[in-house]
């Protein structure tokens, strides 16, 4: 067996265990990134691509936001429609000049990768059988299998970067954790196209026929989604029953101007909220999927587990530095507080926009006196406004 030792061991190499490991590396603590899958299969992950003002923040502090902010489109709104009508919601104005970044998770892992890459970090992909050890003691490992080889790696802390199907929250005891969730009645069934977007903003259609998302992750490729049923397949859905479909559910307007094309990708995604609590076992601490899932209609996923990276590194860098244990004493509570306002906006919304065939047609009437509100509301706007584009930092406290 080989063995070496590092101050953070990191489980996983998707957007938050590379952040985390480009932080700490720029305040001079040595890690290692641990990967199951291989580097190609983690780039090919079709995912996130609306940024908050306080993940962009977080990425310039990094040294990573050069290529996002020289491609990346800036939002200054949304837009929701309903009734045959879309409505903006001037995000910027009703925030004070806060804007949304959009950038794909798949370019920006990219660029965190090329990083990591540049400073000579450690990173094992395709890492068989990895295992938590001792995290509960004063000496942890983390041991693995790679090309038929028996590898440990000692440390002082480990992070769970890996993600909700990941190794490191399935290390906790259960009787040390409790977790929370609810699976939603229906999935989203989306697709990937070269073609331009119908709508310079993002557009949330509440349609009889269900939720409909318009986004975009460049000027030529599209980001389309239609709520579906838990028991389609992707087979079910051609390209064509796809775009004539999503037309349905849009205004006059954007139907009838948007450019359709065959797709590079089609996948449907379930819905759920899930929440682990505590976040920190001893010297293991979970961070982004591993501890905590959100509907993706608030786009709140890869945001929330930036914030959770924000807290851990400031944690372990005062810990290393000043030898203080405050930071990391108070990491779950702290990222907690933040998730709970997260996971709320995200149910919210989604119970806002998507058809709920269990509540009938008092549940469609509640959700247009809703949507009739939001829109005519100075206020209730700007609670939508001011979730959408992130809350503060010391407003989760």
């Amino acid at each position: 067996m080989t063995s070496r030792q590092t101050q953070v061991a990191i489980i996983g190499a998707g957007p938050s265990g590379l952040l985390l490991g480009q932080l700490l590396h720029k305040a001079g603590i040595d890690n290692v990134v641990l990967e199951r899958r291989s580097g190609e299969y983690v780039l090919g992950r079709i995912r996130a691509g609306v940024l908050e003002q306080t993940t962009v923040d977080l990425l310039d502090q990094a040294g990573v936001a050069e290529r996002m902010r020289r491609v990346g489109l800036l939002h200054d709104g949304i837009e929701l429609c309903f009734g045959g009508a879309r409505h903006r919601i001037d995000l910027r104005s009703l925030t004070g000049g806060k804007q949304v970044m959009i950038y794909g998770q798949t370019e920006l892992t990219h660029d965190l990768m090329d990083a990591r890459s540049a400073f000579g970090g450690t990173t094992v992909y395709e890492a068989d059988d990895v295992a938590l050890h001792d995290f509960d003691g004063p000496s942890p490992c983390v041991t693995w299998r790679k090309d038929g080889a028996e590898h440990r790696l000692a440390c002082e802390f480990i992070a769970g970067c890996d993600g909700y199907h990941g190794v490191s929250r399935a290390s906790v005891p259960q009787r040390a954790i409790e977790t929370f969730e609810r699976i939603y009645p229906f999935g989203w069934l989306g697709i990937l196209a070269d073609t331009p977007p119908v709508s310079h903003e993002l557009i949330y259609s509440n349609h009889e026929r269900g939720f409909a998302l318009c986004s975009m992750r460049s000027p030529t490729r599209t980001r389309y989604y239609v709520q579906c049923s838990l028991d389609d397949s992707v087979d079910q859905w051609s390209d064509a029953a796809f775009w004539n479909e999503l037309r349905s559910r849009l205004d006059p307007q954007a139907a009838e101007s948007m450019i359709i094309g065959p797709s590079i990708e089609k996948s449907i995604a379930p819905l759920r909220s899930f929440v682990a609590e505590p976040m920190r076992f001893g010297r293991l601490f979970l961070a982004g999927d591993a501890a905590h899932i959100v509907p993706p209609t608030g786009a709140k996923g890869l945001n929330l587990a930036a914030s959770d990276v924000r807290f851990l590194s400031r944690a372990l860098i005062e810990r290393f530095r000043e030898r203080s244990d405050a930071g990391i004493d108070h990491y779950s509570q702290t990222c907690l507080r933040r998730i709970w306002k997260a996971e709320r906006f995200s149910w919210w919304f989604t119970s806002l926009t998507h058809r709920f065939p269990e509540t009938g047609t008092i549940g469609r009437k509640l959700q247009r006196a809703e949507l009739d509100y939001l829109v005519g509301s100075v206020a209730a706007s700007t609670g939508l406004a001011e979730n959408y584009v992130g809350l503060p930092f010391d407003a989760t406290h």
